[in-house]
């Protein structure tokens, strides 16, 4: 009786407690409007500050009288692949920590349909979540000064958390050799009371269990409370325990199953001995694990706690642990803990490399729901926009943050990426001179800082690194306020001085004068070597373009240069000249060229198309508009000659065009490889390698590219598809029909800018709700062709089941990181994982449902880049194992490739 009268004060004592912060507790009430406080005297926090994406939500109503606060409120996870929580503690000697995360589904999205996802502690799979009410708990140990928690999509329903616990342990405590401990069960042995906080200063959930043995207990609390053991187990769980019932038995046994028998498990038994025995006389001990000694000989001392744990990990199927008397005594036990090792096989990123990032992150503003948690790893969760090594401890080696809204100077924590060998902060509005430590990056190679608004003087050692070191390129156009030498405006105060002054000035000016002339063949010789990579330096004072890209006011001087120029002047356009202003042909002309129409090329919507020759021997598409896709004649003749006008080596070229009002023809020129769908095609013979399906996409990418960014105004394609991607004799992809579809409407057509083209499984899913195309219309397009070079399957998909988009077919694969079962199984050639799995996550932005959500194609285009440069490497380095440097041709290793992530 005396002992339920303090356990039921003890009850009413710890409601009463104020809520309250605790020393290294992190509480969090996910989803949570503003702070709560618990029923066990804990303050929790919002989650905001501790994660940047997600969505709030409540339990459904009826759920809400049947747990406590915390749990009626969660946060969602419909958008992205991983979300995670960044928990930083408060620095103390101790690094170990128990972090719990609680789940109760509550049907709060209505759907009464749990969701299973997985969740990562830090790198690593920690478990998936599989029940809609439980909680995971994991004792952590690591050497940095925050700790990730990520959840994860399986392709299972929307991750959710309602809760999220940090608390700081003794470091003295769970030591094993893993670093991570999944725990199983911890049990109050003979109780029928669940403690935790307060009682048990770690907060830990002490679950109360009875077996069939005999139950045992102590009063002398307060005894219990004031020993000095690291391991603090409460004095309420140890005031009870268990014995056997009869000494004469084998010992006491703890038997379970494990489903997985290569998991490692460790025993944590607390003793504490409650029985005052007769003096001189004590327990002694054996503890077995599988039916092997563990533990020899020990002896529990009254009211004196104690901690014994297995010496070693145990694995198999059939698991238990026995505690034997080898005295006159029954066995007894107070608490168990039953912990899974966790393996964690994947290390963080270079701790310089993570923080360098954070700063740049929080400096610009930008990305924080989408840049989660470990920059690169694991790898098929890198962040968008980086490349990193596949070294024990991964370094950031590209960066691309270009169009990225960023904002200010460049920051110095760039110079903290050590291991960086391209960095583009391009078409961003970056101000302010250029550091001197981008010069002194040791393995920068390529530095992209176009289109921004940096001005001032050129660092000397970044324009000396430029023309000495052959491996670096440096693209500064699109910067007006730059200079090699700058020159400052004269003072009015020097006014009074110009005889006094007069030497040191003639001085001054002598020096400025060899000065520049040091620079001028500096810069000579800069153009000089520039233009023979295919680089510029733009005519503009003060502008220097080392890049290889125009700008749009470069393209708008160039074009008006040009028209004004006589049309005997020719262009050279790889391996086709033509003539640059009004070429226009006649019937005649055309009927020579195509030898009266004999040769179809193909049909299209727009008219068929014929292969023509030119009297030089140039062989040239004529595309013969059809009746009823033809316009006024003037229209007709201006949307030609502005055709005309658009050039670049991933657009094909228009030739020239016949504008009699009877027969209105655009001639192109010849790509003598056909379309890529046939190249695509299942019967095709022809199939392409993994990497020449990356260099048409990054062509193609190319092209659009400057459609949209490198016209005035820019140019929609809106009938991008795998039939208007070309190749030539070299196979270099070229967009074709840009502009067709808003030039030259048909008789059922109003002629607006809104009209599509109409073909299936590439319009954007926006237009049927907004009637609008627009440059993200053309990123969606471009997305299904990206997954169509993929998996060698068509846009529309159709087989005896019916029709299915192929968005629709590739994301229950890829929601369960299935990447193999969607590769065309003819691609062949050396094969980087890493590259495919890149390359899938750009196309999946490119086709998101919603505009805003998909990346323009400047950031689609560096991020193609960047998976060629991935193959690229892998080819090379697997080319110099194998002793073959030379050999373009390779084997594909395998496609059952073992590395495919758990969840995804």
């Amino acid at each position: 009786m005396e002992m339920l009268f303090v356990l039921l004060f003890c009850i009413c004592f710890a409601n009463l407690i104020p809520a309250q912060d605790v020393p290294g507790f992190i509480s969090i009430d996910c989803g949570a409007a503003e702070p709560t406080d618990s029923d066990i005297g804990l303050s929790y926090k919002t989650d905001e500050g501790f994660i940047h994406s997600g969505q709030k939500g409540q339990v459904a109503p009826e759920y809400n009288n049947q747990k406590s606060l915390q749990l009626r409120t969660l946060r969602s996870f419909p958008d992205g692949v991983r979300n995670c929580y960044t928990l930083r503690p408060n620095q103390s000697s101790s690094n170990r920590y128990l972090i719990r995360a609680s789940f109760f589904y509550g049907n709060y999205d209505g759907l009464s349909q749990t969701p299973v996802f997985g969740l990562y502690i830090d790198v690593n799979y920690w478990t998936t979540v599989t029940w809609n009410d439980t909680f995971e708990e994991v004792v952590y140990t690591t050497s940095r000064d925050y700790v990730h928690v990520c959840l994860v999509k399986t392709g299972s329903g929307i991750p959710y958390i309602s809760a999220l616990e940090l608390r700081t342990l003794d470091n003295s405590t769970y030591n094993t050799m893993f670093r991570a401990l999944e725990n199983i069960w911890r049990f109050n042995v003979g109780s029928s009371i669940r403690y935790r906080y307060p009682e048990d200063v770690y907060d830990r959930i002490w679950v109360p269990i009875e077996f069939v043995w005999n139950t045992i207990n102590t009063t002398d609390v307060s005894t219990l409370r004031n020993r000095n053991n690291p391991y603090k187990v409460p004095a309420e769980v140890l005031m009870t325990a268990q014995e056997q019932s009869n000494s004469s038995l084998q010992g006491m046994e703890v038997s379970w199953t494990s489903r997985t028998p290569s998991s490692k498990w460790y025993a944590f038994m607390h003793f504490a001995e409650v029985r005052v025995l007769p003096e001189g006389q004590a327990r002694q001990l054996q503890v077995y694990v599988n039916g092997d000694i563990s533990v020899a000989n020990f002896t529990p001392q009254y009211l004196e706690p104690v901690t014994i744990s297995t010496s070693s990990p145990f694995d198999g199927t059939n698991l238990s642990f026995s505690i034997l008397s080898a005295s006159n005594f029954s066995a007894f036990i107070n608490a168990v803990e039953i912990f899974r090792a966790i393996d964690l096989p994947t290390s963080q990123t270079d701790l310089n490399n993570v923080n360098a990032m954070n700063d740049i992150m929080k400096e610009y503003g930008v990305f924080r729901g989408i840049w989660q948690g470990d920059p690169c790893a694991p790898w098929n969760f890198i962040w968008r926009g980086l490349t990193c090594s596949q070294d024990n401890s991964p370094k950031i080696t590209s960066l691309n943050m270009s169009s990225s809204g960023l904002t200010g100077a460049i920051v110095t924590s760039f110079s903290n990426l050590t291991s960086l060998e391209i960095l583009d902060l391009s078409f961003n509005e970056l101000s302010g001179p250029l550091p001197e430590f981008l010069a002194s990056m040791p393995k920068l190679r390529i530095l992209n800082l176009g289109h921004n608004n940096l001005s001032g003087l050129i660092p000397e050692a970044l324009i000396r690194k430029n023309l000495t070191d052959n491996a670096f390129r440096l693209s500064l156009d699109g910067n007006p306020n730059l200079c090699v030498a700058c020159t400052p405006a004269p003072s009015p105060s020097d006014g009074g001085n110009k005889k006094k002054n007069s030497v040191p000035a003639i001085v001054g000016v002598a020096s400025a004068i060899f000065v520049l002339a040091v620079i001028s063949v500096i810069v000579g010789f800069c153009i000089k070597r520039k233009r023979r990579q295919g680089g510029n330096v733009s005519s503009n004072t003060g502008e220097v373009a080392f890049g290889k890209h125009e700008s749009k006011e470069a393209t708008k001087s160039s074009s008006q240069e040009t028209s004004s120029k006589d049309s005997s002047i020719v262009y050279d356009y790889g391996t086709l000249k033509i003539m640059n202003k009004n070429r226009t042909f006649t019937s005649v002309e055309v009927s020579a060229i195509t030898n009266n129409f004999k040769v179809i090329l193909g049909e299209g919507g727009f008219g068929n198309v014929y292969l023509g020759t030119l009297k030089e021997g140039t062989r040239v598409a004529v595309k013969v508009l059809s009746p009823s896709s033809r316009q006024g004649y003037k229209e007709f003749r201006a949307e030609a000659q502005l055709l005309m006008m658009v050039h670049h080596k991933n657009l094909v070229s228009l030739v020239g065009y016949c504008d009699e009002v009877e027969n209105l023809c655009l001639i192109y020129e010849f790509m003598s490889n056909g379309d890529l769908r046939q190249h695509l095609a299942e019967h095709s013979t022809d199939a392409l390698s993994w990497i020449m399906r990356l260099q048409v996409g990054t062509d193609a990418a190319l092209g659009l590219e400057y459609l949209h960014n490198g016209c005035t105004p820019p140019i929609v394609h809106r009938d991008l598809k795998t039939t208007n991607i070309l190749l030539n004799d070299k196979m270099q992809a070229k967009i074709s029909d840009f502009g067709l579809s808003r030039a030259f409407a048909t008789d059922m057509d109003s002629h607006i800018s809104t009209r599509p083209a109409g073909t299936p499984g590439y319009l954007d899913p926006e237009f049927h709700m907004t009637g609008n195309l627009n440059t993200k219309s053309d990123v969606y397009s471009f997305g299904v062709i990206m997954l169509e070079l993929i998996t060698g399957r068509p846009a529309i998909i159709r087989d005896t089941r019916g029709s299915t988009h192929i968005v629709h077919w590739v994301n229950p694969f890829i929601g369960r990181g299935d990447i193999q079962s969607i590769l065309d199984p003819r691609i062949w050639g050396q094969f980087d994982i890493n590259s495919a799995w890149k390359f899938v996550e750009i196309a999946l932005q490119c086709v998101r449902s919603t505009a805003t959500q998909r990346p323009d194609m400047s950031s689609v285009l560096s991020e193609l880049k960047e998976c060629l440069a991935i193959q690229t490497r892998y080819t090379m380095r697997q080319a110099m194992e194998s002793g073959d440097t030379t050999s373009g041709s390779f084997e594909m290793t395998s496609l059952e490739i073992n590395v495919a992530p758990r969840s995804r």
